[in-house]
């Protein structure tokens, strides 16, 4: 297994409050890894240090590295817009910008000059529908807004907007915890599609979606990285009884 993302004694402080302890780790090409853990205990914080975003709290502080394909993301000569570009976040609550269908996934691409406008554009809005599964669903209303469409699908076109810059990496937090179950079903589907392109690190609490969908999961506590390795040696035979506990609902 090739290793995509190296991260190597990651610490993390929100002014005095050390919100991560120490994390290495390492997430593999063309798998989904999955963050479990109670609320509070440091996944998200992880997660969006994947691709800088808690550089946006102004009282965030961070040491350690994060090495994507043999370059960290830390270093001084990074462009900031360039990591967030190859490294793409969907969040828990459906996000659509206040435009069109078309618009909301062509917007980044023109932006970042992947694409001009006309048939080149048209094609990359049309390939990302398709791969996040919702084309069939929106082709005959490009032009109506974003918002208009129901939660699930508002969840697949932002998963197309995050596809249509070419990432390398995406990052997805609780992408369905807002989502009915019918939806659910539809973009854990789309993550097993996806992960033959992409290499995908979910935030979930959600037990059984982990070990329907996820081939390796991190288990966090208070911070820290307590046990990482294939998902079912984690749900079937936990090295650590504190990982047990979890899992089985003993806390958390």
């Amino acid at each position: 297994m090739d290793v995509k993302v190296k991260v190597d004694k990651l610490n993390l402080w929100y002014g005095t409050n050390q919100a991560l302890h120490d994390i290495s780790i390492d997430l593999y090409d063309n798998k989904i890894t999955a963050l479990i853990g109670a609320s509070g205990c440091g996944k998200s914080t992880f997660l969006r240090s994947l691709n800088r975003m808690n550089d946006l709290v102004e009282s965030a502080k961070i040491q350690g590295n994060v090495i994507v394909d043999g370059k960290n993301i830390y270093d001084k000569d990074i462009d900031v817009v360039s990591v967030r570009k190859r490294i793409g976040m969907v969040f828990q609550q459906p996000n659509p910008f206040p435009k069109s269908i078309y618009e909301n996934v062509a917007y980044a691409p023109l932006k970042h000059g992947i694409v001009k406008k006309g048939s080149d554009c048209d094609e990359l809005v049309e390939s990302s529908l398709k791969s996040a599964g919702i084309w069939e669903e929106v082709k005959d209303k490009l032009q109506a807004p974003g918002t208009s469409l129901s939660g699930g699908q508002q969840q697949r076109l932002c998963i197309a907007r995050t596809i249509a810059v070419k990432p390398d990496v995406i990052l997805m937090d609780e992408p369905t915890s807002a989502l009915d179950p019918i939806s659910t079903e539809k973009i854990e589907a789309l993550m097993l599609e996806l992960k033959k392109s992409y290499t995908i690190v979910t935030v979930t609490h959600n037990m059984q979606q982990a070990a329907r969908i996820a081939d390796h999961t991190a288990f966090f506590h208070l911070g820290e990285l307590v046990e990482y390795d294939e998902t079912e040696k984690i749900f079937v035979n936990p090295k650590l009884k504190k990982t047990e506990d979890y899992i089985t609902g003993r806390f958390g």
